[in-house]
């Protein structure tokens, strides 16, 4: 019966939908379903974020206030308040899955946010986990915790991996249009999963267990991983021999089958893809497997932040010039172009490496207007104008990333040296060194 009635609710969209995890996955997730009618409640230990929203206003720039405040109009809350999870109908959880100092899976987010919500299930509820995380997580953490309320899993609550495909900033699709996998503990667990997400998602792809969707979303990303480091490689191998790598990938990219085109830059960044490979190589271990592929891929891909820092440093050397106590201005400490998005972004392990050498480090970032708090990295400055004036006050400029905002041709005439990460300045120049 609790299946039957679930099942009705959800595609009849009369169901409260609850998203536990209000930032960069779960907004865009709990905007697509209250824009196609469902109730809405979102879930958040940032009480700050949560009156933000509840406000109308979003934390993060590729989301605009307008949605947010449509959403509030139609009936979306959140809260702090994890005792109104028994409220929801599905409850959809997209919270951080980081790696610790020692590069291991760090599920703290995922378990503190099952032992929030585990007193308050009941019956006929959905729960999906979205965070990306290495293969067997719903089974060995979400299972047992459910099952230790005595409710039934399949039978009274249904147990669904969904991975998240988020792309902030990818005008090219949105949360709807992005098909998504989905696996559940249970045949009945899958049919919920998917009658949760095909009213808000135009796709659905179901697998046949949680553990095949969990390792879709690492084979996904280490796919990425994988090739990037393959190319950033390549970029240094090239650089020895005079050659353009970018020159290189356009022409490789002609090829129409075969090839996919992968551009170097400064390292890894974002939420998943520099961590989510470590997940997988963390529990092959449990079963003897060591993916020396991937971890090699992982300090490729690790190293280039010191390889930009290294040609800096000869860069000026060249021009006899000292890193201690030279003016170096990084452009770009987003982790890609074109969004607000710090996490584990390579920019600022650039910029940890110059001011450990002595230099007077600053940025620029139109998307970035101040350094924002984070776990491992702390910069009391703001993103500085760019300017004739202000370009020719550094003895150094450093393009990290590549924001279509920044004017490339005012940078190229005032800054007096650019050392360029991300291939922005094709042709040869004096004052400019391919990184």
């Amino acid at each position: 019966m609790n299946f039957e009635k679930t099942i009705e609710r959800l595609r009849n969209r009369s169901a409260l939908i609850g998203v536990v995890g209000m930032g960069y996955v779960g907004q865009p997730l709990a905007l697509r379903f209250s824009s196609v009618g469902y109730r809405v409640i979102g879930f958040d230990i940032d009480a700050k974020k949560v009156a933000l929203l509840n406000c109308g206003k979003s934390d993060i720039e590729h989301i605009g206030d307008q949605a947010i405040a449509t959403a509030n109009q139609s009936g979306m809350t959140c809260t702090t308040d994890f005792r109104r999870a028994g409220e929801a109908d599905a409850l959809i959880i997209c919270v951080p899955t980081p790696l610790n100092k020692y590069r291991e899976p760090d599920l703290s987010f995922v378990v503190s946010t099952m032992e929030s919500i585990v007193p308050y299930l009941r019956a006929g509820q959905v729960v999906s986990l979205e965070s990306t995380t290495y293969p067997g997580t719903t089974e060995e953490e979400l299972l047992p915790r459910i099952s230790r309320t005595g409710l039934t899993v399949g039978e009274d609550v249904f147990l669904v991996y969904s991975p998240e495909r988020e792309d902030p900033g990818n005008a090219n699709f949105t949360t709807s249009t992005i098909p998504k996998v989905v696996g559940g503990h249970t045949p009945a667990c899958l049919d919920a999963g998917k009658a949760l997400y095909e009213q808000a998602i135009e796709r659905v792809v179901p697998v046949s267990s949680t553990r095949a969707a969990e390792m879709t979303k690492l084979l996904e990303n280490i796919h990425r991983a994988v090739n990037i480091g393959l190319v950033n490689e390549m970029k240094i191998v090239a650089d020895r021999m005079g050659i353009d790598i970018f020159e290189v990938v356009d022409a490789a990219a002609t090829k129409p089958f075969g090839f996919t085109p992968y551009y170097p830059g400064p390292g890894l960044g974002g939420h998943c893809i520099p961590i989510d490979p470590f997940y997988l190589t963390w529990k092959a271990r449990e079963y003897g497997v060591h993916t020396r592929f991937i971890e090699l891929a992982g300090e490729i891909n690790r190293a280039m932040p010191e390889y930009v820092f290294g040609k800096l440093v000869k860069a000026l050397n060249d021009r006899r010039k000292a890193l201690n106590g030279a003016r170096v201005l990084v452009l770009g400490i987003a982790y890609k172009k074109n969004v607000d998005d710090m996490r584990e972004s390579p920019s600022v392990e650039i910029m940890e490496l110059l001011r450990a050498a002595g230099a007077e480090v600053s940025y620029s970032d139109p998307h970035v207007p101040v350094f924002p708090k984070m776990r491992e990295h702390r910069f009391d400055l703001k993103s500085v104008a760019l300017t004739p004036e202000s370009l020719g006050g550094f003895d150094a400029v450093v393009l990290a990333t590549d924001h279509v905002k920044f004017d490339f041709d005012m940078i190229r005439r005032h800054a007096p040296l650019i050392v360029d990460s991300r291939g922005v300045y094709r042709d040869a120049a004096d004052h400019i060194v391919r990184a």
